[in-house]
């Protein structure tokens, strides 16, 4: 990262970027960021992205989205950790964990993302889980693996999109039942086409300034 000093609309930038990504998932639009600086024009914020880009706080992806590179944990000082890619929005036919779906990475306790193992942060949707105590928008820590055992919560993806339920195994079938107290939720019974991408650890406190 550049060693250039950060000035103190940059540092109102990141903060903003940080909330995004913690509190919605992604990073904000031009036009989001314009509105949440207090800017009349998107030029004004794609000004700041492009000193923060030249800084090394953000970066471009193949795929022209932005990534943020610096920790968004902003005291690691106090155990270990380890940094965890925050994943947004699955695009179709790409991998969960490929570049363009990596929207920054957090620091977290290596008490909770313990290594050898891989892990990564998905922000849950919905209600379905409520009764684990997944509640919408929660960012919940994923132990990366491809199998699960009877009665994990598991993170499957169908037909590239991502969910996180409770993986059962039948004779010959697999069931992802909610756990919810919204009645409106049900089980899918699947034999094949779906993948479990990790199994959920906990879910991470949120970020707050």
């Amino acid at each position: 990262m550049s060693a250039e000093r950060i000035t103190g609309k940059e540092s109102e930038a990141i903060r903003e970027i940080r909330n995004s990504l913690m509190h919605v998932g992604r990073i904000p639009t031009m036009r989001e960021l314009m509105s949440s600086l207090g800017y009349r024009s998107p030029r004004s914020a794609s000004l700041i992205v492009n000193k923060l880009i030249k800084k090394g706080i953000l970066r471009r992806k193949v795929d022209g989205g932005l990534q943020f590179t610096r920790n968004l944990a902003e005291d690691t000082t106090r155990a270990q950790t380890i940094d965890v890619p925050l994943i947004g929005m699955v695009a179709c036919g790409t991998p969960m964990l490929a570049e363009e779906n990596i929207q920054g990475m957090i620091s977290v306790s290596t008490k909770l993302a313990r290594p050898p193992y891989r892990y990564f942060l998905l922000k849950a949707r919905g209600d379905s889980m409520d009764q684990k105590g997944i509640n919408d928008g929660d960012l919940v820590l994923v132990r990366q693996q491809t199998t699960a055992q009877n009665g994990d919560t598991v993170v499957a993806l169908i037909d590239d999109e991502a969910t996180i339920k409770e993986f059962r195994i039948g004779a010959e079938t697999f069931v992802l039942a909610p756990r919810s107290k919204n009645k409106q939720h049900q089980s899918i019974v699947l034999t094949k086409d779906f993948q479990i991408q990790g199994v959920v650890v906990t879910v991470i406190p949120d970020f707050d300034e």
